[in-house]
């Protein structure tokens, strides 16, 4: 064999030789984790979420602060805040007659209702240290934080044959967030009592509403 074909038989050879290393060099690179990749930082903006009161919020900085209590609604009246006494005259052409009471819960505050057939007589709220029997004066065993005691004037919860007209109790058992119980304390001389059995001292409100006539008193939570 001459040089000149020697040298041709070589090309070849050395051409593969070239290609060697860059295929040794990827098969040996690590193989991809089997783990998904962490997903790049979201730029759109955190969706809003409503939270209950009292629960934390996250801020931007990690750290946390409570949430305050939801406002009222449009057509919501907000806690009451007064504890002075309330009263009010009238004078009726005939005592009008209490018929009930009802009581509920609201948001933030308890509401009890005094019902009446006839005009809205006149009426005192106070606080007292106990509920004690009309006329008699004998205290009423019913335990509480505090006591309101409504004087309803002139009234009356009972026929003119003296058939009641506001029936059951004398003691209403509530259980609501502050007002614990209602209570008859009296139908005597045309005047009639309430009291409200509290877990503890809060501030109410008195208010009345018609068709029909009633009286009604909020105390908060």
């Amino acid at each position: 064999m001459n040089r000149s074909r020697v040298a041709l038989a070589l090309v070849p050879l050395a051409l593969l030789a070239g290609c060697g290393d860059p295929a040794t060099r990827a098969t040996a690179s690590p193989a991809p984790s089997a783990t998904a990749p962490s997903a790049a930082p979201s730029t759109t903006a955190p969706s809003t979420t409503a939270t209950a009161a009292g629960t934390a919020t996250p801020a931007p900085d990690g750290s946390s602060t409570p949430e305050p209590p939801p406002s009222p609604g449009p057509n919501e009246l907000a806690p009451p805040t007064g504890t002075n006494e309330v009263e009010v005259e009238r004078s009726p052409a005939a005592p009008p007659i209490v018929t009930g009471t009802r009581f509920a819960e609201h948001r933030g505050f308890d509401r009890v209702v005094v019902d009446f057939k006839g005009d809205l007589p006149g009426y005192r709220v106070e606080w007292v240290p106990e509920l004690v029997q009309d006329g008699s004066g004998e205290p009423i065993d019913v335990k509480g934080g505090a006591y309101l005691q409504v004087t309803i004037t002139p009234a009356n919860a009972h026929t003119e044959a003296g058939a009641p007209t506001w029936t059951g109790g004398p003691i209403f058992q509530a259980g609501l967030g502050n007002v614990q119980n209602v209570v008859k304390t009296g139908d005597f001389e045309a005047v009639v009592g309430v009291g409200i059995v509290l877990d503890h001292k809060a501030g109410f409100r008195v208010l009345e509403q018609k068709q029909p006539n009633r009286l009604v008193i909020d105390v908060a939570h």
